[in-house]
């Protein structure tokens, strides 16, 4: 006959107190932190952009602070093959969100591999952009990447074709697209306001070319500390140099140095292919004459690089003519108009300083509702192709033509061995 057993201290009216316990707590209220609802003005998680950071130095910086400034945005993570950087945009992360829980990496390809991240900030070097971009969009996040955008005129393609086909929202960090004044000078230029277009103009800063080299080798810092092979990626191997680690345009490898044309001519010529219409580039390119470098549309419409001769409005200033009219605008925020008909009647918001703020704005919604961005990979390709086939102008010092069926340039074998550059073993894309 079994037993029964009695706990010592157990009762009938200690295991029903328990038992009500245990009911009241099952049905009382969890208590859900308002921001998760989105109460109070905050964006519920379900509804924000989760963004990782790869190579923020001072502009990258720059840009993040813009993304912060977005309450649909969450910065979860940083790669920097700097230690550095990587503890300070942590620090800068956490200090925001009152927490410890931004990660860091030295690889980017560990970051990409994380599947709650949407969006990636890319502000590397030129040196990077393009590959990492690359990588980034095959591990299906979209981009935001710091211009210069490519080194040379196959990255360009490559960059564009890459977007096309993952299906990624990609934009450049043309800001400048998004500022009322440059947008509304677009806007005359494309509707016909100034007549028939004959010419526009970029303002470069300095017209040089050159191939980059190297720096007597000094000490190696431990790879914790700066991973240099990392730094160098896909550009050629070259010893460590500390003077190498900064300089917002070098870059590394054997292609040309962008110098001004690129470095400016990303912003500006960007701004004079929005104004005819985000055309394919000039098929045809001269070297400077008298501080102008010409390059001629298909359509006979002239892309002038000029140093001089600009009212002062500003750095990144652009000049558009067409047949009946003209306009100038620059970093001011201004514009003058060859006549103040051309306002009809309307009042364009003056914003100096050229802020990213827009930018970065266009660039989230695009990444909500999977539109096309005003820095879209396309309108990116073209403006850098003139900039690069006019740099190889430049840098041979004599004229070339480029035709953009094949994206090669005409009969001239030594002009196209500048198209593109031989990438270090494992990045080649």
């Amino acid at each position: 006959m079994a037993r029964s057993v009695t706990r010592p201290g157990a009762s009938r009216r200690r295991f029903l107190k328990t038992g009500l316990s245990l009911s009241a707590a099952a049905i009382a209220p969890t208590v859900i932190p308002g921001s998760a609802l989105g109460l109070d003005g905050t964006i519920p998680p379900s509804e924000r952009v989760v963004l990782g950071g790869i190579g923020i130095g001072n502009r990258g910086t720059y840009d993040l602070g813009c993304f912060l400034e977005q309450n649909d945005v969450q910065f979860t993570a940083i790669c920097d093959v700097k230690e550095n950087r990587r503890v300070g945009i942590k620090k800068m992360a956490d200090e925001k969100y009152g927490n410890e829980s931004c990660a860091m990496y030295q690889d980017f390809r560990e970051l990409l591999d994380r599947s709650d991240i949407d969006a990636v900030l890319i502000a590397t070097g030129p040196n990077w952009h393009t590959t990492a971009s690359v990588y980034a969009a095959k591990a299906g996040k979209d981009i935001y990447c710091e211009k210069p955008c490519s080194k040379n005129i196959d990255q360009s393609l490559l960059l564009r074709d890459t977007i096309r086909r993952t299906g990624r929202v990609f934009q450049a960090g043309t800001q400048r697209r998004n500022l009322p004044h440059f947008a509304f000078a677009c806007e005359l230029a494309r509707t016909g306001r100034l007549g028939k277009m004959k010419r526009v103009f970029a303002h470069p800063a300095g017209m040089t070319a050159s191939t980059s080299g190297w720096l007597p080798a000094e000490n190696e810092p431990p790879k914790e500390v700066i991973d240099w092979n990392m730094y160098l990626g896909p550009a050629a191997w070259r010893p460590f140099n500390a003077k190498l680690l900064d300089g917002f345009n070098f870059e590394k490898g054997g292609g040309l140095v962008g110098g001004g044309v690129l470095e400016w001519g990303s912003h500006c010529v960007d701004l004079c292919q929005w104004a005819v219409n985000d055309c394919p580039p000039p098929v045809a390119y001269a070297p400077p004459v008298d501080g102008h470098l010409v390059c001629t549309y298909d359509n006979g419409v002239e892309l002038i690089f000029r140093e001089k001769d600009w009212i002062p409005l500003g750095s990144c200033p652009v000049r558009f003519e067409g047949e009946d009219g003209w306009v100038e605008a620059g970093d001011s925020g201004k514009l003058v108009l060859s006549s103040p008909e051309l306002l009809a009647g309307r009042t364009v918001e003056e914003i100096g300083g050229y802020p990213a703020t827009f930018h970065v704005r266009d660039f989230l919604d695009c990444v909500k509702t999977r539109g096309k961005p005003k820095g879209n990979a396309d309108a990116a390709c073209n403006a850098h192709i003139a900039c690069h086939a006019a740099n190889v102008a430049l840098f041979l010092g004599r004229p070339v033509k480029f035709d953009n069926a094949t994206n090669a340039f005409v009969d001239d074998v030594e002009a196209n061995r500048l198209r593109s550059e031989a990438l270090r073993e494992p990045w080649r894309i």
